[in-house]
């Protein structure tokens, strides 16, 4: 296979497991605090931490790696505005989603507390889930606006 072509599949695919990925946990982690149920709220946090370490992370770790040999590949400079500007926003992504990995964790241990305790979820778990939230909207944007970026490659600045 052309290794342009590799590269190209290797980085798409793994960009729709990140933001698929994103998507899907995003919608089962809402789902199940606008319910509330320790119980439930414990079995997909759960569920999401552990996507987060068998999909999110290695494709997280494919898109700079790919994204790098398309680069090279293709003979563009690393210095192209349209590159520039998709680091520092897949940064901000990864700064968002760093913190969100621990926001999980504690959600899901709260939970897994209340439940076997018999009690409603506490405060700091919600409070937790809304910080989870909010960090995820400028996550999503950035990602949303990395694929504009990748398919126009438009001509920014000089």
């Amino acid at each position: 296979m052309d290794p342009y072509l590799l590269a190209k599949w290797l980085h798409i695919l793994s960009s729709t497991v990140l933001f698929g990925t994103g998507i899907g946990t995003a919608f089962q982690m809402v789902w199940a605090m606008r319910r509330a149920d320790p119980h439930q709220v414990h079995g997909v946090a759960s569920g999401l931490v552990i996507a987060d370490w068998l999909f999110t992370t290695p494709a997280g770790l494919i898109q700079p790696a790919t994204g790098l040999w398309l680069v090279w590949l293709a003979g563009w400079s690393l210095t192209e505005p349209w590159l520039l500007l998709t680091y520092g926003l897949y940064a901000l992504a990864f700064v968002c989603w760093a913190p969100v990995v621990h926001l999980q964790i504690r959600i899901r241990d709260l939970a897994a507390q209340t439940a076997c305790r018999g009690t409603a979820l506490p405060p700091e778990a919600h409070r937790a889930f809304r910080i989870w939230f909010a960090l995820g909207w400028p996550a999503f944007i950035a990602l949303t606006v990395i694929f504009w970026l990748m398919v126009t490659k438009p001509p920014l600045w000089g």
